[in-house]
């Protein structure tokens, strides 16, 4: 069962920081925003892809959290208009039914994802990883550097980061600095550990679907 919304406490860095919700379940949505308003976010939501892009346009949100199944366009199809037409980053929602989710949300330019069914100790976790990759993505475009390069480089690293802040209940700076350790440690690129972090993880969302299935169908 999901945590009570009442265990969080407000994050430092959450204030005053707007999030689009889209989902086309309402009873999630509901959760969601009630998850992240007690941890400190404002919110607003969507029910589609044709809802949400005018409100992207007008409210001009911090983050995006899309479900990727979305009933007419999907939320990849999303993902590329936002990118297209707005300045908006975005994280997906997912059931990790298939093996290339993740490797689909980085190549459409996520700045990370969560996991369906919802554990709350994972939202606000993924939310401030997320959010932190898009302030860096920010301050690239400032600075004029080869973002390609730059965003190619880091996805990996910024979702696996954002895996091990929720799986371990630690900091960005904490899990950054163990994922780069294990990297030195194995003489790899971290983005290739990160690489393999993100495999591990739907490896294991798939082993916790069939769980609950199983429990179902006792």
């Amino acid at each position: 069962m999901p945590a009570s919304p009442e265990t969080y406490m407000p994050a430092a860095s959450a204030a005053k920081r707007r999030l689009l919700l889209v989902d086309d379940d309402p009873m999630l949505l509901t959760l969601l925003s009630t998850m992240l308003r007690h941890a400190g976010y404002d919110t607003v939501q969507a029910t589609s892809a044709e809802e949400a892009m005018p409100i992207a346009r007008q409210e001009d949100p911090d983050l995006a959290l899309l479900d990727i199944n979305l009933p007419g366009m999907s939320g990849l199809e999303l993902a590329e208009r936002l990118t297209a037409e707005t300045a908006v980053p975005f994280m997906f929602l997912s059931v990790l039914d298939a093996a290339d989710t993740v490797r689909k949300a980085a190549a459409h330019g996520a700045v990370g994802y969560l996991v369906k069914p919802i554990e709350a100790a994972q939202v606000t976790p993924a939310v401030e990883a997320a959010l932190a990759r898009a302030d860096d993505i920010k301050r690239l475009r400032r600075s004029e550097v080869n973002l390609t390069a730059a965003l190619a480089a880091g996805r990996e690293t910024s979702m696996a980061v954002g895996v091990l802040m929720a799986r371990f209940s630690t900091d960005r700076d904490a899990a950054f600095e163990v994922l780069r350790e294990r990297a030195r440690a194995q003489r790899r690129k971290i983005n290739e550990v990160a690489t393999q972090v993100l495999e591990a993880e739907e490896i294991l969302a798939s082993f916790h679907q069939a769980f609950r299935d199983h429990g179902r169908g006792g």
